[in-house]
């Protein structure tokens, strides 16, 4: 995985009216932590950032965070997005080495078609988006893919049946389930449901119209 720079402008002014300016001038305020290194305060160009982070990898990009020259090697820990509109308002990256482990989350992309699932009326459904995994940096994957194909209405492919690529290796119990099978309710078993649930009512009905007809010859005795 190659290396994407990034630019920083240190500096920058904490406390909320200095990021409201920094956004409005469409930067967004960060902050670069990590290795014993003290937090530096620093802004990114929301257009650079976006550009940054738009390749394969996306949010585990290994970057090049360049600040006043001096070049930090780092990924994104943490993103905090406005509210109500949702865009980026501020970032948190953290220094890495590139040698050494670190725990991120690899997203997960299922291929091949459950052609038996299907004829049965089942749906594949993915239970897990993402897989945290342990890794160097270089060898982080930019997604997990998972092949469906095999799938029957008994599967269920879990953590361990995952194939990870050498190097990596997943923090989750192995027997958690990634992908299960959901069963779908057929029209047949709907109008089925329908018409029992309706043979219920016409029985209860004349039930109780047999009481209260019960009733009335006894009220006349």
């Amino acid at each position: 995985m190659s290396e994407t720079i990034l630019l920083a402008q240190s500096g920058r002014s904490t406390g909320s009216a200095h990021s409201r300016r920094l956004r409005a001038e469409d930067s967004i305020p960060a902050v670069v932590y990590g290795m014993g290194m003290e937090p530096l305060s620093i802004a990114v160009e929301r257009r650079d950032l976006r550009k940054a982070l738009s390749g394969p990898a996306g949010m585990n990009t290994i970057l090049d965070l360049t600040v006043d020259g001096k070049v930090y090697p780092a990924i994104v820990k943490d993103v905090q997005r406005h509210p109500v509109r949702r865009n980026v308002a501020h970032v948190d990256f953290i220094q890495i080495s590139l040698t050494a482990e670190i725990t991120v989350s690899v997203p997960v992309h299922l291929v091949g078609e459950a052609k038996a699932v299907h004829a049965d009326n089942g749906l594949v459904d993915l239970a897990m988006n993402e897989i945290e995994v342990v890794t160097t940096p270089r060898s982080i994957p930019d997604s997990i893919t998972i092949d469906v194909s095999a799938m029957t209405m008994d599967s269920t492919i879990t953590v361990g049946d995952v194939e990870l690529p050498t190097g990596v290796r997943a923090t989750a119990d192995a027997e958690l389930p990634v992908v299960t099978v959901l069963t779908m309710r057929t029209p047949l078993l709907d109008e089925e449901d329908a018409a029992a649930a309706e043979a219920d009512a016409e029985a209860a009905e004349g039930a109780e119209a047999d009481s209260d007809a019960g009733d009335s010859s006894d009220a006349g005795e």
